[in-house]
């Protein structure tokens, strides 16, 4: 069974344990609670809808990034360890307590395609110690590998791959050599896992594009386009959107230009921006084109304000996951955008006529006027335990009683109702300044 790659990817739940400041397992579910609106999409194989959002809330130092972090690890830990793995595994175990002597363990739910997958992984520094590939492709569950240390187990429909026993290492991810042999459907599998943008988490992910790569070449009539496969009328509808939500931000913005840096016109700073984007497409830059009351004006990128650059890059980072279904995860989204911008996003990923394939956003931030525009299910609070390891629990079932839908979040949780608020002790640093005995 052979799922095309770029249909959609939507994530159900995951969890962690012993990962960063993780120590115990963390759940976090998209299986929305209240069904009947824009932001909760059907999923007729799971007979759930699933949410298009999602929030997480807390304290400085309680894990908000680090849950994120373990998810986009994941990703790519199963798209990249076969080349990117060496002897050692580059996990970071939970540092205090016994996190060094125990397992990483990791489980991914998603439908790909419709179909539910569900990948399981316990691995230390030195080995991989179980993984395990389910999918339901009748809502009955069937096992498509599972590996013990180095015995591996295949599913008879996979047949036996030449050379997967040999590239089997301790330090090796069997489902990223079943997916380099392209044993489907594990390579479906992988290569939607792959789709999953990440924004925000440039210092700590490893896999990162330079900002805007995707419109730059979405722009530039000299590129192929971010995809080959995109036809002339799809691209100029792509085109169009983007446009519209350039403009939806208010600054003026009219279109897109990718010009040639090769001109001696251009200065020093637009040849750096593009050398940013590769060797091979150095002699190309991007214009942003300004109103000013007849044909627009260009403005080298360099020159925009800090707010339309990451708004330009958040654009290039939200798109493509419109276009293929995708989730987008996005570390403190509040750091960088205004906002009424992060609250245009949320409203886009909930529009079902903006977001048709049901993307999904997964974000955290310190911004609680944004809580105005979520549901009860749609936001998870982080806690840090005594022992410094990260608490997170639903808001939804916060203390083990269902909030009610029409509890205004913002105003509650300022108030402290829901926990996951700084615990601040100005008396304790006007003490340190010697201002009180």
């Amino acid at each position: 069974m052979r799922i095309p790659g770029r249909l959609g990817l939507t994530l159900i739940r995951f969890e962690a344990k012993n990962f960063r400041s993780i120590a115990a397992p963390v759940t976090l579910s998209l299986v929305a609670i209240d069904q009947d609106r824009e932001a909760a999409r059907p999923a007729e194989r799971l007979g759930e809808s699933l949410l298009t959002r999602a929030a997480i809330y807390g304290p400085n130092a309680s894990g908000k990034s680090n849950l994120l972090v373990a998810l986009i690890w994941l990703r790519d830990a199963v798209t990249d360890s076969l080349h990117a793995w060496d002897d050692q595994i580059p996990v970071d175990p939970f540092a205090f307590g016994e996190g060094g002597e125990t397992t990483t363990e990791f489980v991914l739910d998603l439908l790909v395609g419709g179909v539910r997958f569900e990948y399981v992984l316990g691995l230390d520094a030195e080995r991989v110690h179980y993984e395990a590939l389910h999918h339901y492709p009748e809502r009955r569950r069937r096992t498509l590998f599972e590996r013990e240390a180095e015995e591996l187990s295949l599913h008879r429909t996979l047949g036996s791959p030449a050379g997967t026993r040999e590239l089997l290492t301790p330090t090796s991810l069997a489902v990223t050599i079943l997916s380099r042999l392209r044993v489907d459907p594990v390579q479906s599998f992988v290569d939607c896992l792959a789709s999953f943008e990440a924004a925000g988490m440039e210092r700590v992910v490893r896999r990162t594009l330079a900002p805007g790569r995707y419109l730059r070449a979405l722009f530039d009539d000299a590129m192929p386009g971010p995809d080959p496969r995109i036809a002339a009328h799809e691209r100029a509808r792509q085109r169009e959107q983007a446009r519209s939500l350039l403009r939806m931000a208010d600054l003026g913005i009219r279109d897109v230009a990718v010009v040639d840096v090769r001109n001696p016109m251009l200065d020093l700073r637009s040849m750096t921006e593009a050398l940013l984007y590769g060797p091979e497409q150095a002699d190309r830059a991007v214009q942003l084109i300004h109103d000013d009351g007849g044909t627009g004006r260009p403005l080298p990128f360099h020159e925009e304000s800090a707010g339309t650059q990451t708004w330009y890059s958040a654009i290039g980072t939200v798109l493509p996951a419109l276009h293929s279904g995708s989730p987008v995860v996005f570390d403190e989204l509040d750091a960088s955008l205004h906002p009424t911008l992060a609250a245009h996003l949320l409203r886009i990923f909930a529009d079902p006529a903006i977001n048709p394939k049901g993307a999904q956003l997964i974000f955290s931030s310190h911004d609680t006027s944004l809580l105005a525009h979520l549901n009860r299910d749609e936001v998870w609070l982080t806690e840090k335990r005594k022992d410094g390891s990260t608490r997170l629990g639903a808001l939804s079932d916060f203390a083990g009683e269902r909030v009610r839908s029409s509890v205004k979040l913002e105003s509650a949780y300022l108030h402290g109702k829901f926990g996951a608020l700084p615990d601040v002790d100005q008396a304790e640093f006007l003490r340190s300044l010697g201002l009180i005995g």
